[in-house]
């Protein structure tokens, strides 16, 4: 449990990793429907700014044991969750750009960016959540994303990803009281 996100400002949370590259391949895991589903969420992306981008999750894909899931997670865990976003840039295979929430009337879906640099045989992969609306928000997404960042790192190592559930408990519980100050 390293890593961990930072506050950039009231709305926005960043995250870096260094993966093993070379860096097609770390693009692959972000854009591949098939390959992104191992780490977060699967679904189609058309390959362009303004391309829609479907967003397919199933927890229950990403378990790697038998652990309970929290109530608050059962329904996309079992049933999953799909929804419509759509790519904000597009600029293979260095930066990756989308909506995060579905448009809600009169206020802007969140954005997350994925910027990749190559670190001669690994890759520096740095994600900002932007225009999360209050810290609670801030934390929770953060205690996700830190999980599903471990669950790509594993994957590129050849690794079985972190217990699921019981490592977000963990993240979810140290990201509410690092963001509640």
């Amino acid at each position: 449990m390293s890593d961990y996100g930072v506050v950039l400002d009231a709305g926005t949370v960043r995250f870096e990793r260094v993966l093993p590259g070379p860096i097609e391949r770390v693009w692959e895991f972000l854009t591949d429907p098939v390959q992104r589903a191992k780490w977060f969420a699967g679904g189609p992306i058309e390959p362009r700014v303004g391309g829609k981008f479907e967003m397919r999750f199933k927890h229950r894909n990403l378990m790697t044991t038998d652990e309970p899931v929290p109530e608050k997670y059962k329904d996309v865990t079992d049933k999953g969750m799909t929804f419509q976003s759509e790519a904000t840039r597009w600029e293979p295979p260095r930066v990756l750009g989308f909506a995060f929430s579905e448009p809600k009337e009169g206020i802007a879906p969140s954005e997350v960016t994925f910027e990749l640099t190559p670190e001669g045989r690994n890759v520096r992969l740095v994600l900002t959540h932007r225009r999360l609306p209050t810290r609670a928000e801030m934390a929770d997404v953060s205690g996700g994303w830190h999980l599903h960042l471990d669950m790509l790192a594993a994957r590129l190592e050849g690794r079985t990803p972190p217990p699921m559930w019981a490592t977000h408990s963990k993240l979810e519980a140290a990201y509410e009281e690092r963001f509640a100050k």
